[in-house]
């Protein structure tokens, strides 16, 4: 396959290509796209060099598929320049998410949706992803009412010049802010923009998208997103009611036999999701799983996951695994790497 990372210079396109090449993904020729500023720049993959080529290049070069992880309004400009070409997008940005004639994915959920005549696929928001994997199959089996979700969520999730924020302060430099506040031994209830409903974006990205990947809007989900002092990975606080009573044992065993989902939950040896633990893994992680005793039909779960990996590149990289496995994408190269 011809495949082209846009965005390949940012942290999430970094561990696109780290997944790429630890996944084995099929590249005949990689094509690594940036912004203008980051035009000749040289990356490795796989041990090979490569130069950072501009957008203009890349959709003249006609890729099988292209990973966006550039932002929305790149997404927006260019997506529909490289879909006219014949390549399929995979977008990582929300430009796309909430567009009803686009799918919006999580493989293990909902990849059943996607035909060779999607040329631009949303990937989710981070948090929404891991929420979703492990509400699935409990909502298959008790149909959720409702959803009341807290999240902790790491400095990575906004970029850069945020982990280097929070490593200044650790160090105690003066330096660039990526937040309005210090984030070192800090909370800040604030996840992107504000929104005139008072929720933020993050917020808001929480409450829809699980509808949509579920395709059921009969459960409401109400979200507080919070940004606290961690490097990487994504933590929730999540309180479900359903419809049907559960058993706490069969919850485990279903959340158990799920594909990409991890159980740990173990008071007695101090075993539940940290995010130090999920750093480089692609599973999402669940645990504390116990009955809220103060409402029917309500289960508490604390969920993790890597939100660079299965948050955002992994998840990108298994629908192109699904377009490639179920031929919807066109292999036009006979060479394999």
């Amino acid at each position: 396959m011809k495949v082209a990372v846009v965005g390949a210079t940012g942290m999430v396109g970094e561990v696109m290509l780290n997944v790429l090449a630890e996944r084995n993904f099929p590249i005949s020729e990689l094509l690594l796209v940036a912004s203008e500023r980051s035009v000749g720049k040289k990356l490795t993959y796989k041990n090979e060099e490569h130069t950072v080529i501009g957008l203009a290049d890349a959709v003249a070069a006609r890729p099988d598929i292209a990973i966006f992880s550039a932002g929305g309004g790149t997404s927006l400009d260019w997506a529909p320049k490289f879909a006219e070409a014949g390549t399929t997008v995979i977008d990582n940005s929300s430009a796309w998410r909430m567009d009803p004639t686009k799918k919006l994915v999580v493989p293990e959920i909902n990849a059943n949706e996607l035909t060779s005549e999607d040329k631009i696929i949303a990937n989710p928001n981070c948090s929404t992803i891991q929420m979703v994997m492990a509400l699935n199959p409990l909502h298959k089996k008790y149909q959720m009412k409702r959803v009341v979700v807290s999240t902790y969520q790491s400095v990575s999730g906004t970029g850069v010049k945020a982990v280097q924020q929070l490593e200044n302060e650790i160090a105690g430099v003066q330096g660039e802010m990526a937040y309005p506040y210090p984030i070192g031994r800090n909370a800040l209830p604030h996840c992107d923009v504000f929104l005139e409903n008072g929720y933020t974006k993050e917020e808001m990205k929480l409450a829809r998208e699980p509808q949509k990947i579920l395709d059921d809007r009969t459960f409401s989900v109400s979200a507080t997103a919070v940004r606290i002092p961690t490097a990487g990975g994504h933590s929730e606080s999540v309180n479900v009611e359903f419809h049907k009573d559960f058993d706490l044992a069969e919850v485990r065993e279903l959340l158990s036999q799920t594909p990409g989902v991890t159980v740990q939950d173990n008071p007695d040896t101090n075993t539940y999701p940290m995010p130090i633990y999920a750093h480089g893994k692609d599973d999402v992680f669940v645990g504390r799983i116990r009955r809220d005793e103060t409402q029917r039909n309500t289960l508490n779960m604390w969920i993790v996951s890597d939100n660079l990996r299965k948050g955002a590149a992994t998840n990108a990289v298994q629908i192109a695994e699904y377009l490639l496995e179920n031929k919807l994408v066109a292999n036009t190269s006979e060479v394999v790497s």
